[in-house]
C-alpha cells in the first residue's frame, strides 16, 4: 500500500490536472467512461488470451447485467477487482478502505448519511487535496462541485461500494446505529412513547374508571359492554367485507422467463437485495442459506443481506462455516441503545444496491419462482404501487394441534383479509417477511421506525399515508409455526405491543391521519386496530355472555332492555358463525391440509390471545421497545 505522499504525488502527476478542474473544465476521458466490461476484457486480453476467450463466451450468452456483475456475483472477481483494473489502466489508485483506514472526521464533515447514500468515502487529507472514494469516476464528476465547497481541493481514487461501507461501520459504528434508530420522522416514529409517559397515559384513563366503578359498578359495567359490542361490530362488518372482497380466486400471477430464456427485452430483470436481520440463530442459519440459493433469480441481479449483531459470535461463525456463496455477504450490526429487527434493516438498507429491497426472516422458506413474480408483478403494476406483500403459511403445520390452529389463522388472515383488504384498497397491516419495496419509496419515508415491535404494521399505514399502495403477491413462503403455548404468547404478546404502539402513534392527530388516508381508509383501519386490540381486552366480558343460552344470570340483565340484549346476543352469534365460515374459506384454500373441524379449539387458541394481550399492555407500560425473541427452529424445519 502506498503512503499517503506518494499517493498525493502519483494523483497529482497522473490525474490532477484532468480531474481536479473546476466542473465546467472537468473532461472525463473516454478511456474512463469505458465500460466495465471493456477493462476486465482488455485486461483478460493482455495478461491470459485463453481466459479472454472464455469471458467473450460469457458476454454472449443471455444476460441480466454487465460481465463484471455476473463475475462478481460468480465469485470470479472479488469486490475490489474493477476498481483495481481501472486504477492499473488509468493511473489512479484503488484503495481498499478496510485495510487503510479512512480519517472518520472527514466522513462526519461530509455527513455519515450522504457517504452511505451517495457511496462516496472521503479517506484521508493530503498536501495535494482531500482524496475521495468512489466507485465511478462519472460519481466523482457530478459531486466535485459540492465536494469542492466542503473539502477544497479533492483527488479521486478507487474502491468498491461495499469495501465504503463496511470501512465506515468500522470506524463510525454507534454513530451509523444513531441514525439508524433516529431515520423515522419524531411525528411518525413510537420513539417518543417512553414508559413514563406511557404509564401516565394509562393511569389518565384508570383514573375516571376506578372513580365510576366507585360511584356506579353497573356503569361501568354498561361502558365496557358498551365498547365490546362497538368494537365487535366493527370488526364484524370489516371482516365480513373483506370475505366477500376475497371470494374471487385471484387470476395467476405472471413470472418472467427463467434464467435459461431470454427475458422480453422491454422487461429487464431489476436488481433485487434481499434482507435478512439474524439474531441468535446460529442453529438455523445453515438451513436458510440452503434455502434461500433455491430462489431462481439471476445471481447477477441478486445480493442476500445477512445482518448480525455485534454481539452474536455463534450465528457469525455459523454463517462464516456454512459456504455462502458470492451474492450473499454478511452485514454486521454495531451496537446502539436499543436492538430490534427494525434496526438491523435499517442498517442493512444503506448497503443495498438494488432498486427493489425484499425481507425474509432467519426460518423462511420461500417458493423459488418468487423473486421473478416479484420482478413481474412490480414492472406491470402502477407506479403507486409500491409494496408487495407475499402469502405466510407453515411447513410444520402438522406437528401439533397449536401448529394447526395457527396455520389456520394465518390461513384466514393472508388468504382472506388481507386479499379482502387489498381487494377493496384499504390499508395492508403488513406482515414482517415476504415483503418486497420499491426502494425509492423506502428512502422516501425513512425506512423503518427502528422502536416499533411490529415495524411492518407501521411501514404498512405509512406507505398508505403517502398516497401509495400495498399489493398482494400469490406466493407463498413456508415458516415455522410456533408450537409452545407460552412460547406463542410471548411472540404474539409482541405483536400486539406492536399493534398498540401503531395505533396510537398514527391516532396521535387524527384530522391528519383522516386528510391523509380519506374516510374509507381511515375506518377501515381504526376498525382493524382499535377493533382487534380492544376484542384482546374485553373477550372476556363478551365469554361471559355464553351462560346466558343456558339460562345463567347475568349483570347485563339489570341494565339493557330485552331487544337490547336480544340484539347483543345476535351480534355474538354471528361473530362465532363469521369466524366459522372464514375458517372453511381457508382450509378450502389450503387444499384440506388443516381439516376444518380444528376450529372446535378455537376457543382454547382466543384465551391464549387474551393471555398475550394483557401481557402486551403490562410491557407497553414497562417495556415498550423490548424485542421479545422467538426461538427458531425448535419445531421443523
Amino acid at each position: 500500500m502506498a503512503t499517503r505522499q506518494e499517493l498525493a504525488r502519483r494523483q497529482r502527476h497522473l490525474a490532477g490536472p484532468r480531474l481536479h478542474a473546476a466542473p465546467a473544465a472537468v473532461d472525463v476521458p473516454v478511456a474512463l467512461a469505458a465500460s466495465p466490461d471493456a477493462v476486465i476484457l482488455a485486461h483478460a486480453l493482455r495478461t491470459d488470451p485463453a481466459r479472454a476467450r472464455g469471458l467473450i463466451a460469457r458476454l454472449a450468452r443471455p444476460r441480466h447485467a454487465s460481465l463484471t456483475q455476473t463475475l462478481v456475483a460468480d465469485g470470479v472477481l472479488d469486490d475490489m477487482a474493477l476498481a483495481k483494473l481501472t486504477a492499473a489502466r488509468t493511473g489512479l489508485m484503488a484503495i481498499d478502505p478496510r485495510e487503510a483506514v479512512p480519517d472518520p472526521r472527514l466522513a462526519d464533515r461530509w455527513g455519515l448519511a450522504l457517504c452511505l447514500a451517495e457511496r462516496v468515502l472521503p479517506w484521508h487529507a493530503t498536501s495535494a487535496g482531500t482524496v475521495i472514494l468512489v466507485s465511478d469516476l462519472r460519481q466523482f464528476h457530478d459531486l466535485h462541485d459540492r465536494l469542492t465547497a466542503v473539502f477544497g481541493l479533492v483527488l479521486p481514487a478507487l474502491s468498491s461500494p461495499q469495501a465504503m461501507s463496511q470501512a465506515l461501520l468500522a470506524v463510525r459504528g454507534p454513530q451509523i446505529a444513531r441514525l439508524a434508530e433516529t431515520r423515522v420522522r419524531p411525528q411518525d416514529s413510537c420513539r417518543a412513547l417512553d414508559a413514563a409517559r406511557l404509564r401516565r397515559a394509562m393511569l389518565i384513563v384508570a383514573l375516571p374508571l376506578g372513580a365510576l366503578f366507585l360511584v356506579s359498578p353497573l356503569g361501568l359495567v354498561a361502558l365496557l359492554f358498551g365498547w365490546a359490542f362497538l368494537s365487535l361490530a366493527a370488526v364484524v362488518v370489516l371482516k365480513l367485507a373483506a370475505l366477500l372482497a376475497s371470494l374471487p380466486e385471484p387470476i395467476p400471477a405472471p413470472v418472467l422467463a427463467g434464467a435459461h430464456h431470454d427475458p422480453p427485452p422491454d422487461l429487464p430483470l431489476p436488481v433485487l437485495s434481499i434482507i435478512v436481520a439474524l439474531y441468535r440463530e446460529a442453529s438455523i442459519a445453515p438451513r436458510l442459506v440452503r434455502r434461500l440459493e433455491q430462489l431462481d433469480y439471476p445471481r447477477d441481479r441478486l445480493e442476500i443481506l445477512l445482518v448480525v449483531e455485534d454481539d452474536d459470535d455463534l450465528t457469525r461463525v455459523a454463517l462464516m462455516t456454512a459456504d455462502l456463496p458470492p451474492w450473499f455477504r454478511i452485514v454486521i450490526a454495531p451496537a446502539g441503545r436499543i436492538r430490534t429487527k427494525p434496526r438491523a434493516l435499517n442498517i442493512a438498507l444503506d448497503q443495498c444496491r438494488g432498486s427493489i429491497v425484499g425481507v425474509y426472516d432467519a426460518e423462511d422458506a420461500p417458493a423459488p419462482d418468487q423473486l421473478r413474480r416479484v420482478a413481474a408483478q412490480f414492472a406491470a403494476a402502477p407506479p403507486d404501487v409500491v409494496c408487495l406483500q407475499g402469502i405466510l403459511d407453515f411447513y410444520n403445520s402438522n406437528a401439533h394441534a397449536m401448529a394447526r390452529l395457527f396455520t389456520l389463522e394465518y390461513a384466514v388472515w393472508f388468504r382472506v383479509m388481507l386479499r379482502g383488504f387489498d381487494r377493496l384498497r384499504l390499508v395492508l397491516p403488513l406482515g414482517g417477511t415476504t415483503l418486497f419495496f420499491r426502494r425509492a419509496a423506502l428512502d422516501q419515508l425513512g425506512a423503518w421506525d427502528a422502536h416499533n415491535v411490529t415495524e411492518d404494521a407501521d411501514l404498512g399505514i405509512r406507505l398508505a399515508r403517502r398516497g401509495w399502495r400495498t399489493a398482494m403477491l400469490e406466493s407463498v413462503t413456508l415458516e415455522e409455526a410456533n408450537c409452545q403455548p407460552w412460547s406463542w404468547v410471548k411472540q404474539r404478546s409482541r405483536w400486539i405491543k406492536g399493534y398498540m404502539m401503531t395505533w396510537m402513534v398514527h391516532s396521535r392527530d387524527p384530522r391528519r391521519l383522516w386528510r391523509d388516508l380519506g374516510p374509507r381508509r381511515f375506518i377501515g383501519m381504526q376498525a382493524h386496530f382499535a377493533g382487534s386490540l380492544s376484542q384482546g381486552l374485553l373477550a372476556p366480558l363478551l365469554w361471559s355472555m355464553w351462560g346466558m343460552l343456558v339460562g345463567l344470570p347475568h349483570p347485563l340483565h339489570a341494565i339493557l332492555p330485552a331487544p337490547m340484549m336480544t340484539g347483543a346476543v345476535v351480534l355474538l352469534v354471528l361473530s362465532g358463525l363469521l369466524d366459522i365460515i372464514c375458517g372453511i374459506v381457508a382450509s378450502r384454500r389450503l387444499r384440506g391440509r388443516v381439516r376444518v373441524w380444528w376450529l372446535v379449539m378455537q376457543p382454547f387458541y382466543a384465551m391464549l390471545g387474551t393471555l398475550a394481550a394483557y401481557k402486551a399492555l403490562s410491557e407497553l407500560a414497562t417495556r415498550p421497545f423490548y424485542w421479545d425473541k422467538t426461538t427458531h427452529g425448535t419445531f421443523g424445519g
